[in-house]
């Protein structure tokens, strides 16, 4: 007759875990993050489920060294830091997902908010605005208005005798 293994004790496991990330993030067409440099973190996510809440680790951390990074470029890497400048930790992103009940959810959830937020920060800055001036016809359209607006109301004026 075969022996069944013995039954592992939960309390001896660790309560998160950290791995590294499967596949290679794909920010824009120059930019792609390595597997390598991305950290998931798994922890117990709080709030209601019931008794799944207190035995699984479904919470997800994916954090991103976007100061260390070697697959970010210079120009690009200064945007993003100043662009990301409060969200960071020592230079380090990090993104949290709890709302779903599985990990792998969970997983999805904080892979798209990452790529959301590095792409919003990695996004060239709007072209500067070169002021315009009115053209002679404007001024002269609004002149025009001006001054039939301010008869308009001179001919509200009622005439008053004394």
């Amino acid at each position: 007759m075969p022996r069944e293994a013995p039954a592992l004790d939960r309390r001896s496991w660790s309560s998160s875990t950290i791995e590294r990330v499967a596949d290679d993030l794909v920010i824009t067409k120059q930019l792609v993050i390595p597997a390598a440099e991305l950290r998931e973190r798994f922890s117990r996510s709080s709030g209601p489920g019931g008794q799944g809440v207190n035995t699984t680790d479904s919470r997800v951390e994916l954090s991103f060294d976007v100061a260390g990074s070697g697959s970010v470029p210079e120009a690009l890497r200064s945007r993003m830091l100043e662009r990301l400048g409060d969200r960071l930790a020592s230079g380090v992103l990090t993104v949290t997902a709890s709302e779903h009940r599985s990990q792998l959810a969970n997983r999805q959830a904080a892979r798209a908010r990452l790529v959301a937020l590095l792409r919003q920060a990695a996004a060239a800055p709007p072209k500067k605005r070169r002021p315009t001036r009115p053209s002679k016809a404007a001024k002269e359209r609004r002149l025009t208005d001006k001054r039939r607006r301010a008869r308009t109301k001179r001919q509200r004026r009622g005439e008053f005798d004394e």
